[in-house]
């Protein structure tokens, strides 16, 4: 039976040189077998950026005699569980992967980003932050008894807290599914969608905040190359959609 991997990571920082260093997941099996979670922080060379501390509140002394994330028991029990038949689940699934790529992870698993796919599923939404999705849709009022079950530690931002969140809300986006998908497999159709770009018609920051993309297109096409061309490590959707309002 296929198993379903929720994981997330804490880093450095969101850089090319920044690496893991905490690695955390679930695996969720059959209804009558035990969740397993894996919970590891992890060691690096790399400094740890203070805008990073002040989201996970994971400091250097925390990391002292850790081994290397690829050392760790968490990211051997990875290891183990990548394999076609089974799912693995991240809420913006491409940058948790890109800094398991840097461990030399290749993932073979089924992919499904619950970000995008909530971008979907909750298109009306203002915000698809997992946070965001944890109070908006009442998720935290189960976390206590949740987390008890499990054995864990409810922390927002630390990378198990999230993942129990990621949990607790496959609840509501499986029930999304299957209400606007009725025909569909909820785990094919979440594997579908994730695969899927979205169009986000409206730039939600910079000089332009709040206009159409459409709009910016004709108004000012020259501020959306010069985004394409600047960040780089634009989200995938919305660089999708720059390029989409521009013709390209």
């Amino acid at each position: 039976m296929a198993k379903y991997i929720l994981l997330d990571t804490e880093t450095t920082g969101g850089e090319t040189p920044d690496r893991i260093i905490q690695l955390g997941f679930m695996v969720l099996g059959a209804p009558s077998e035990k969740v397993e979670v894996y919970n590891s922080l992890c060691s690096t060379p790399q400094p740890i950026k203070i805008e990073a501390m002040e989201v996970h509140n994971i400091t250097p002394e925390m990391l002292v005699g850790k081994p290397a994330c690829i050392d760790t028991e968490a990211y051997r029990a990875l290891e183990g569980f990548n394999t076609p038949d089974n799912y693995l689940l991240a809420h913006n699934a491409p940058f948790d992967l890109g800094m398991l790529q840097k461990e030399g992870f290749a993932n073979r698993m089924q992919l499904i980003d619950t970000l995008r796919c909530a971008r979907h599923l909750f298109a009306d939404s203002p915000r698809h932050r997992l946070q965001y999705f944890r109070y908006s849709l009442g998720l935290y009022q189960n976390e206590a008894v949740e987390a008890q079950k499990l054995g864990i530690n409810v922390q927002a931002h630390d990378a198990i807290g999230d993942v129990l969140t990621l949990k607790l809300f496959m609840t509501p986006l499986v029930e999304a599914v299957k209400a606007q998908f009725p025909s569909a497999k909820p785990m094919p159709k979440l594997v579908e969608l994730t695969q899927t770009p979205v169009y986000i018609s409206t730039l939600n920051f910079g000089k332009y905040k709040g206009r159409a993309l459409a709009e910016i297109a004709k108004a000012d096409k020259s501020y959306l190359d010069w985004l394409l061309n600047e960040k780089k490590d634009m989200d995938e959707d919305l660089r999708y959609s720059i390029q989409k309002a521009m013709g390209n």
